[in-house]
């Protein structure tokens, strides 16, 4: 486990999910964790089981800026100090595709997963100068590839990544740190809150994809929030003081390639295009006999 002992961090979407394991891991390590999130009874629970000499809680719509702000300023006055700055809150963006999508729904979806990011960052890096300080931005593998989310989603994603790469260059003159983590496909409430399932409901779909889902990539499971925590402990921790301006996939394998590249038992594009399946091509490489193709 990494070491935060003394640090002091803001966590955003701290209430559940990938938030949620932030806050525990960090704890575990040793951070004061300023939860920062829009459910405030998950939020004062936060308070309430850590104790606030640990974690305090403050409620927080990442899309205004003045509330985002003060979540910066409040690790200052609370704890005294800002080390680790985590922008992780986020949505599952606008379903839409390019030819259904609205102004409207463009706007949020980038207001809520690419310009708190920005501003994020800003806001935290005017309180780091001076004694520098790690900052980590959730982007995800939709980054990467097409087909993991909707396109608003998928491109402010990208934009994570990529501003988190040129804030890296910027920031360095402070001794400011920027990396972006990209993961994969985490069983969280996410799945459930973008269908438009009530939070309990959305729970408990994120419950079901991790002991479900484990088939659909190379690791044999779904990823845990705790998964993706650990990375970013590791990158607010001194142990990654040479690390900056760098993205980090945690996805169990998910993008090392399609599903033949690991699944033995999957056919090849060769074989689709040939309409032989896997058991076909066993055969005829063990030459048992003509085959009706």
């Amino acid at each position: 486990m990494a070491d935060l002992s003394g640090k002091v961090a803001v966590i955003s979407g701290a209430a559940s999910g990938i938030g949620l394991a932030g806050v525990e891991t960090f704890v575990e390590a040793g951070a004061r964790v300023i939860a920062a999130d829009i459910q405030d009874e998950k939020g004062r629970a936060l308070e309430t089981r850590f104790g606030t000499d640990t974690v305090r809680f403050i409620h927080c719509d990442v899309m205004n800026l003045a509330e985002l702000e003060a979540v910066m300023e409040g690790a200052v006055s609370h704890f005294g100090q800002l080390d680790i700055v985590w922008n992780n809150a986020g949505h599952g963006g606008t379903p839409a595709s390019i030819e259904e999508l609205d102004e409207a729904g463009y706007d949020l979806t980038m207001n809520l997963l690419l310009k708190q990011v920005f501003f994020g960052t800003k806001f935290a890096a005017a309180r780091m100068q001076g004694k520098g300080g790690s900052i980590i931005n959730t982007s995800s593998i939709s980054a990467l590839e097409a087909g993991w989310a909707p396109i608003t989603y998928s491109v402010a994603k990208c934009g994570v990544a990529h501003f988190s790469r040129i804030a890296a260059a910027q920031l360095a003159k402070h001794k400011v740190r920027v990396n972006a983590i990209l993961p994969g496909f985490i069983a969280t409430s996410i799945f459930g809150a973008s269908l438009g399932l009530p939070r309990e409901v959305a729970d408990q779909m994120a419950e079901m994809l991790a002991q479900n889902g484990g088939s659909i990539q190379p690791i044999g499971r779904v990823g845990r929030g705790r998964d993706i925590a650990e990375m970013a402990a590791f990158l607010g921790s001194d142990a990654a003081e040479f690390v900056t301006g760098s993205q980090f996939t945690v996805d169990g394998g998910i993008t090392v390639g399609p599903r033949h590249s690991w699944d033995e038992t999957a056919g090849g594009p060769v074989l689709e295009a040939l309409g032989i399946t896997p058991e076909q091509a066993e055969q005829m490489m063990a030459g048992a006999g003509s085959l009706k193709l």
